[in-house]
This record gives structure tokens, sequence and C-alpha cells, in this order.
């Protein structure tokens, strides 16, 4: 017999909620991270359960505006031109995504990932006791110049059309909403069926909690290989051996790093981000306010007033960009006024495949391999309906979700 029903490796939100999920179903579960969970990539997001996000990264604004997005200092975007250089497949593929067919393609397969989202959470809220973290005042979007608003018109009613609830606001209904707000509105957006969490390790951390409660065990110990048979699985972590009947890899943007998981060829990037925090702020928003042209969140955090955001494209490895965290200093200030210096500041690496859809499945090399990782930006919203997922097929169940848009195998552009 092996030691596990189910091991998964990666204590993200993703790797969390596939867990819980799992021991919530009765499976004998292990979970592998050297690190708490909740503390690495999902630590620093911009708390918002993002049901709205089916627009990828790859959109074709990207190409009809890539220099300026390259060069200007007032990008949302960065592009370590040493690492483009280094991965010139990754590049490709990311930029042959952005044209219009493959985007409204993706787009859908988002949307439909998305449709799922708060079924895949709410149990997970419930079975953690967090319902005192959600706070349900939607996501507002605003734009501050009115090329930008008028640019903004194609994404919004691609949303619509795609199942997206959205209302429109008007400038003075938006400075009523967020009276916080600096900039001049000439748009803005509401996305009321969105929530936000006000502490996501909080909630990670609880999910943990429920995780060890209902008899889940931890391993304080990275997962370096895994060994598939017929019958299962063999697993190395933190110089132990142990074997389960399927092996879950959730370890975002490091699942490459896994000896025998199936990952080592897969294009998996990074799109890190960053985010500077000012205790004391909070007051600042009441809910997630995006700036457009920004390519931010300020967001309302149990800690104080968190801003977060921005596309760096660049190693994992490479040190964090200095330039990167002054940018959102800067935006901060023109969004919110005048601020007082940020008490801390975090990079994060989102773990990106170059058609920005996550790779939820069984491993090619074998069906007793999962792979769940991948989800870019929205790895807490996604995190809850990738572990039903998970578990779903751990158990030989076929789930209600077309999943051959995320395996692991398709063709990338």
């Amino acid at each position: 017999m092996a030691d596990f029903d189910i091991a998964i490796a990666g204590a993200g939100a993703v790797g969390m909620s596939c867990a819980l999920w799992a021991q919530m179903r009765g499976h004998k579960v292990l979970l592998m991270d050297p690190e708490p969970p909740g503390s690495g990539t999902s630590y620093g997001n911009a708390c918002t359960l993002a049901t709205y996000a089916c627009l990828p990264v790859n959109d074709p604004s990207v190409l009809t505006s890539l220099p300026q997005l390259m060069f200007s200092r007032d990008s949302p975007l960065s592009l370590s031109y040493a690492h483009a250089l280094r991965n010139p497949r990754w590049m490709l593929s990311f930029l042959a995504n952005c044209r219009a067919a493959p985007s409204r393609r993706i787009a859908g397969h988002l949307a439909d990932l998305l449709s799922h989202a708060d079924a895949g959470i709410n149990p997970l809220i419930e079975a953690a006791g967090a319902g005192d973290l959600v706070v349900e005042r939607g996501q507002l979007s605003v734009w501050s110049t009115a090329a930008a608003a008028d640019a903004a018109t194609a994404g919004l009613e691609r949303r619509r059309a795609l199942g997206v609830p959205w209302r429109e606001v008007d400038p003075e209904e938006a400075l009523e909403m967020e009276p916080g707000l600096h900039l001049p509105v000439k748009r803005a957006v509401h996305f009321h069926a969105a929530r936000h969490l006000r502490d996501p390790l909080e909630f990670i951390t609880r999910m943990h909690r429920a995780f060890t409660e209902l008899g889940g065990t931890t391993l304080w110990a990275k997962a370096e290989m895994v060994r598939a048979s017929d019958t299962g699985v063999e697993l190395q972590a933190g110089g132990q051996s142990l074997t389960a009947g399927h092996a879950v890899i959730a370890c975002g943007a490091f699942s490459k790093q896994i000896e025998g998981a199936g990952t080592q060829k897969l294009p998996l990037g990074t799109e890190r981000g960053y985010h500077v925090m000012y205790e004391g702020e909070g007051h600042r928003v009441t809910r997630p306010v995006g700036w457009g042209e920004a390519g931010f969140y300020a967001v309302p955090h149990a800690k104080g007033l968190r801003l977060t955001g921005t596309v760096e494209i660049a190693a994992l490895d490479a040190p964090a960009n200095p330039r990167r965290l002054d940018y959102l200093v800067r935006k901060g200030a023109e969004m919110l006024g005048s601020l007082p210096d940020p008490d801390s500041d975090w990079l994060g690496y989102r773990p990106t495949m170059p058609d920005s859809l996550p790779v939820i499945g069984r491993s090619p090399q074998s069906d007793r391999v999962i792979h769940a990782f991948g989800h870019q930006h929205i790895g807490l919203t996604l995190g809850g309906i990738t572990g039903r997922l998970v578990a779903d097929l751990a158990e030989g169940r076929q789930p209600n979700i077309d999943l051959a848009p995320f395996a692991a195998d398709r063709a990338f552009a």
C-alpha cells in the first residue's frame, strides 16, 4: 500500500486548494513545501477573486503598442532583453498569441473556467471558517484619459459577450464610490459580482489549519523527484522517499524543477509582479480599484494599502527591479494623492504559459501525475476550482469542465 493517496507539491493558493479539496473528499493527503503555506507568490497578490479576469495578457494591443510598452518609463510592462534573447521560442509564442483570433480563443477558455471559480472556492472558504475575510463590494476599473477609455470598449464588450457582468458608472458616481481617487476619471466600470479577501495569506493559513484538522499531513520539504509506475508514484522530498497513488505538481513558476514530473520541457515562463505596502493607509480605497492605463491595483488590505500589479518579463532568479517599485510608488501618488514612504515591498513570480492558460490535467507521461500550475495573475481566483478538478482526476471521475484547452501537451503558437 502507498503511504498516501495523493501527494501535493506546493502550498500556494493552488496547491493548498488541491490539498484541502482532496482531504475534504476523504483521501489521505500529503502536502509538501519547504515554506509556510501561502508565503510565496500567493502572498503578494491583489486580494481579488477576479471572476471577471478572462482577458489574457495576450491582447492585440500589446502588438500595436509594443515599442511604447517596452521603452516608456510609464509603461506597466517591463522586459529583460537578455531574458528574451535566451528564451526566443517563449517570447515568439507569447506574441503570436497576442493576435486577435488566438486572444479571443484564450479569453473564451478562461471565461469558461472562471464561471466555475466561485463554486470551487466557496466550499473552501466555508471549510476554513474564512467568511469574515470575504468582502463583497465588487471591483472598480477606471481610465483617466479619453483615448484609453475608448480603447477599453472592445475588451469590455468581449467580457459581456462571455457572460461577465459589469455596469458602467459615470465619473461622478465613481468618485462617490471611491472618494480617495485623485486622478481624473474619464470612464469607470464596476464589476459588481467580484469579491476580495481582506488578507489572502490568512485565508491560506486557515485552509492549512482546516486541512490539518481533517487529518492532512504536511512535510516541510521541497519535492525533488517523481517516478511514476502503473500502480502509483514514488517521491523524493527532503531526503525522504515516499509513495502515493497520485502526485500533484502545483509549485507555480517552480514546477519545472521537479525531476520526472513531465514539466521540464514545458514552456513555463514567469511574469514577475511587485507590490508596495502602506500600513495604516487602507482607508484610501474601499475595494480593489484598477487604473487601466497604469496596469495596477490599489487594494484595501487588513494591514493597510497595497499597490500591486504590472508585468515584468524576466528570469526567475533575476534580482528585484527597483524601477518597478518606483513605478508603483510614483503612480500610486498620482492615483491617490500624497502617500508616505511604503513600509515594505515585495516581488513575486506569476507562473505563465505563453498562451496565458493554466496547465490542469494528467501528465502526458503518466496518469498518476497531475499538473496544476500556470495560473498567471489569477491563481487565488482559480485555486478552488483547480483543486476540485484535481480531486476529480485523482478519483477517476470525469470533470464537468473540458480540460483539453489546459492540457500540458496542447499546441502552442
